[in-house]
């Protein structure tokens, strides 16, 4: 009987852990996209500046990502990077395509059927020079430019309105100028 009242107190208090972390990661304001993104001037090459950490990128330096319009109005999504460990190149082609057509930030991106996942631009330079992607659940964060390194005001700048968006940037892993010209592509 003691270990019975024991298991339901151990399941009681697992699910309220589950609850509440699931009430936090609700409590985050609806994820704020660009108000508008011109596919023209986006396409084209971007190099990673920092990351939030993800298994598909793990053991990646250098990373960027180049965009190109498809004839069917899709993008044609190639990612790169050094790997750390051999110094080779990985690739991964996808497709991306834009679920929100009156402001063109919100896509999807495909790497292999069936799977996709969210493509969020929540941030972009005025001249196109940078820009911030997220997901609406916070899981991923990305901030590229479109040069290899970037000015660490505006870094800052960005990082504290990714803050504002719920995102944490101590969890953010940055890139340096270092470790681009050490091997990155």
């Amino acid at each position: 009987m003691k270990t019975l009242f024991i298991l339901a107190v151990a399941t009681l208090l697992a699910a309220g852990f589950a609850c509440r972390a699931a009430m936090a990661a609700s409590a985050s304001p609806p994820l704020l996209t660009v108000e508008y993104v011109d596919l023209n001037r986006y396409v084209g090459t971007w190099y990673e500046i920092a990351r939030y950490p993800n298994s598909f990128q793990k053991g990646c330096l250098g990373s960027n990502a180049h965009y190109a319009l498809r004839q069917d109005g899709d993008i044609d999504v190639v990612n790169s990077c050094r790997d750390v460990e051999d110094g080779d190149i990985r690739r991964a082609k996808g497709r991306a395509w834009v679920v929100d057509k009156a402001s063109n930030a919100r896509l999807k991106v495909s790497f292999f059927w069936p799977f996709r996942g969210d493509y969020w631009i929540i941030e972009l330079g005025k001249d196109y020079e940078y820009a911030v992607v997220g997901t609406p659940n916070r899981k991923y964060l990305w901030v590229l430019s479109r040069t290899p390194v970037m000015d660490n005001e505006v870094y800052a700048a960005i990082m504290e309105r990714v803050r504002r968006q719920g995102f944490d940037p101590e969890r953010v892993i940055r890139e340096t100028n270092t470790t681009r010209k050490n091997g990155a592509s």
